[in-house]
């Protein structure tokens, strides 16, 4: 089952983009996972495994690293295509 999940990362420092900067190249390392970014969250998409467990990798690995940030995210089940405009 495919699952398409929008993520907004929160650092809660001053230099907020090198943190968020720093995310969105981590989960370009997933070739399993199409990513598409624009100015206000990350959208993914993949495997429902793949994605959930990409994120639980890549968040904690922000929180040890970056220390606090807030991460919200929306997941709806199946595929959406991410170049989709209005």
């Amino acid at each position: 089952m495919k699952l398409t999940a929008e993520i907004s990362c929160y650092p809660l420092q001053d230099n907020y983009l090198d943190p968020i900067r720093w995310f969105i190249g981590r989960v370009d390392s997933y070739a399993n996972i199409e990513r598409k970014t624009n100015a206000m969250a990350t959208q993914v998409c993949g495997e429902y495994g793949d994605v959930m467990s990409m994120l639980a990798v890549e968040m904690q690995a922000a929180h040890e690293k970056w220390g606090k940030a807030v991460f919200v995210c929306k997941f709806i089940g199946g595929e959406l295509d991410l170049s989709h405009s209005e």
